[in-house]
């Protein structure tokens, strides 16, 4: 069976990795060096993208192939529905694509938007900041990039006629026929104290044709300074990007903020001005230059996985208190 095909027929996270949830502790103790990588990354099936990255640099790549390569396990399984081909679709019956990378050392950054039929978007997000001259490209134009970087591709001979009959119909229901906006991000801290970092989505299920969420935004979805720490998000974009929340989160550890306070504060700063209040439907991840991670979320209990000695489980917080 191709590997396109296969994807049709992804897998969810297992189901047991829910049951090793933890607890999460403000995480005090530096790593100590030549230790393997620090990694915190989002949700249950982010256990997996932990391991294959820690594999991967165990073997010599760099963080950020260790990035790539974990990414590009979550894109392959479709984990939770959220991410890749395999993920939920837009109004109009087909997904379209969201990817951002970036690390630390050059402060390097590539993103792709709104990308159609390609496999794996973390890969075209890399060629973007390796192989041109932007940090973001969208639509077509993603897809056209992808597709002269040899990046594999699945038919989307079939798009035309879902779009055109998309238009047909109503445009924006009031009631999205599949809902969902789940997302894989992955931090890393490696041996040689440098950051990197990474996320990949499919989006908000049954959004609009077009729609881009946080994830490909520099500053919304995922941000890093190699000086501080990274921070990442989940949840409904709208809501992450509207704050540039993972920028402040790693303002607030440059403040001299824990991780997991950090991750706490914004929480409670978009609230305290959003209309929607605690029900904002986000989360988020940090890491610090010190191996130190942190986790929160506004309404709901968050599960993320975390990676350091050679090992990795699955935690999880409880929603902030509210104030």
């Amino acid at each position: 069976m191709s590997s396109a095909k296969l994807l049709l027929f992804a897998l969810a996270a297992p189901a047991s990795l829910l049951a090793s949830c933890a607890s999460a502790p403000m995480q005090d103790t530096p790593a100590p060096a030549a230790s393997g990588p620090v990694m915190i990354a989002t949700w249950p099936f982010g256990k997996l993208a932990v391991d294959a990255a820690a594999e991967k640099v165990a073997e010599g790549g760099s963080g950020l192939d260790g990035i790539e390569e974990g990414i590009r396990l979550i894109e392959t399984l479709g984990s939770d529905g959220s991410v890749g081909l395999a993920g939920r679709p837009n109004a109009a019956g087909y997904p379209q694509l969201d990817a951002y990378i970036m690390e630390g050392p050059t402060r390097g950054a590539g993103s792709v938007g709104g990308m159609e039929g390609i496999v794996h978007p973390i890969t075209a997000a890399r060629r973007v900041m390796d192989s041109s001259r932007h940090v973001m490209l969208v639509g077509e134009g993603a897809r056209w990039f992808a597709l002269e970087q040899g990046l594999e591709t699945v038919d989307v001979s079939d798009l035309d006629a879902k779009k055109a009959a998309w238009v047909e119909r109503e445009r924006d229901p009031a009631e999205p026929a599949e809902k969902g906006h789940d997302t894989i991000t992955l931090l890393m801290l490696d041996d040689n104290g440098d950051l990197y970092g990474g996320c990949s989505t499919s989006g908000a299920g049954g959004k609009l044709p077009g729609r881009v969420g946080d994830s490909p935004v520099l500053g919304a979805g995922l941000f890093l300074d190699n000086e501080v720490g990274a921070a990442g998000a989940t949840g409904v974009g709208e809501n992450v990007m509207r704050y540039s929340a993972t920028t402040v989160i790693v303002e607030m550890m440059r403040q001299g903020m824990h991780p997991q306070e950090a991750c706490e504060a914004m929480v409670h700063r978009i609230a305290a001005v959003d209309p929607l209040g605690y029900e904002l439907d986000v989360c988020f991840i940090a890491l610090d230059k010190q191996g130190r991670t942190g986790a929160a979320a506004s309404n709901q209990r968050f599960p993320f996985a975390v990676g350091e000695k050679g090992a990795s489980e699955v935690r999880s917080v409880d929603a902030v208190s509210r104030r």
